[in-house]
């Protein structure tokens, strides 16, 4: 098998896995704080600034399903049965979260169920991704190349602590959205919020990035022993920078650079999880190379993909483009 597929792959896929964090996480994080909007109008607003990008923010959950699927089988099929139950709930939340985004443009007498639907489908589905993030970093049971465990192995302190997480980072990135793309109260309660949910955040990010060497000797041992520590020291240390630039911008009410460095903090993290994982693509049994399928499968997929990625980008560079600006009170696009 030649070496450098599944590296290509394992590299799409997680690419595709950052895109979606981001672009379907601030989607997200505004149906989190949808209940905290005063009125009708606000929550109109709120939904105006994401409603020509968040169906195709979820492409990349496609991507990223798909490519796991057909380029490392092996680790699909242990996934899978291993996160049955956060997957379903989470696949279901998105889509009451879609069919409550459509069906609310146009409800007039049952809006305040269709609110409740988008609040709560985004919501869940940001905390079972924080579940499905927890049960792999924790790893799964394998025997004789086949998940051994039950369905509830997933179930433990430190898979709800990523739950909650996720909802607040989610919420942090909606959050400086909203200061970037409306203005008036809407924009000034989203500054209020990604100043409080920016130390919550990185509450969280201390307490997944102690957790994790503490309870899983392999992440200790990646992170603290040396060489390792000497070059990894700086992706705290940066993490800690973003993180004080993001709240001098939000003080300094500036409206793009906030969004950006909640990105940054995003990627910053994920980062550290690549780090404490890296070459298992099911820890701590099975690497990339491990679980791949055969070179043609991956050759064959990856001739597809080279021809329908830069269409994707293309759509998305354009998008965000043509929707470019702020979203005032009472402008829409349905």
């Amino acid at each position: 098998m030649e070496w450098y597929l599944p590296v290509i792959w394992a590299a799409l896929i997680g690419t595709a896995v950052a895109m979606y964090v981001i672009l379907d996480g601030f989607d997200l994080g505004v149906g989190v704080l949808f209940p905290f909007a005063r009125n009708e109008r606000e929550r109109d607003q709120m939904m105006n600034s994401i409603a020509p990008f968040w169906d195709g923010n979820e492409t990349w959950l496609v991507l990223g399903g798909g490519g796991l699927w057909v380029a490392f089988p092996h680790a699909y099929a242990i996934i899978m049965p291993a996160l049955y139950l956060p997957v379903i709930v989470m696949l279901l939340a998105l889509v009451f979260r879609g069919v409550s985004f459509e069906f609310r443009a146009v409800a007039n007498t049952s809006k305040r169920y269709w609110n409740f639907a988008f609040a709560a489908g985004s919501t869940l589905a940001a905390f079972c991704q924080g579940l499905i993030l927890a049960g792999l970093i924790e790893g799964i049971k394998v025997e004789n190349g086949e998940f051994a465990g039950g369905p509830l192995d997933w179930a433990r302190p430190f898979a709800f602590l990523c739950g909650f997480a996720v909802v607040a980072g989610y919420a942090l990135l909606g959050a400086t959205w909203l200061v970037m793309k409306t203005e008036g109260a809407v924009a000034d309660r989203a500054r209020r919020h990604a100043k409080e949910l920016l130390v919550v955040v990185l509450v969280f990010m201390a307490g997944v990035s102690l957790w994790t060497p503490l309870a899983f000797p392999r992440i200790a041992e990646r992170w603290f022993s040396a060489p390792n520590i000497y070059v990894l020291w700086p992706v705290p240390l940066l993490t800690a920078f973003v993180a004080l630039m993001a709240w001098r911008w939000l003080d300094a009410r500036r409206e793009v650079l906030p969004f950006l460095a909640s990105i940054a903090l995003f990627l910053l993290g994920y980062l550290g999880l690549v780090i404490s994982t890296y070459p298992y693509l099911v820890p701590p049994v099975l690497t990339f190379w491990d679980a791949a399928a055969a070179p043609a499968s991956q050759i064959f997929l990856l001739l597809g993909t080279i021809f329908l990625l830069p269409i994707i980008l293309g759509y998305y560079v354009f998008i965000y483009w043509l929707f470019q600006g702020k979203v005032r009170e009472g402008e829409g696009y349905h």
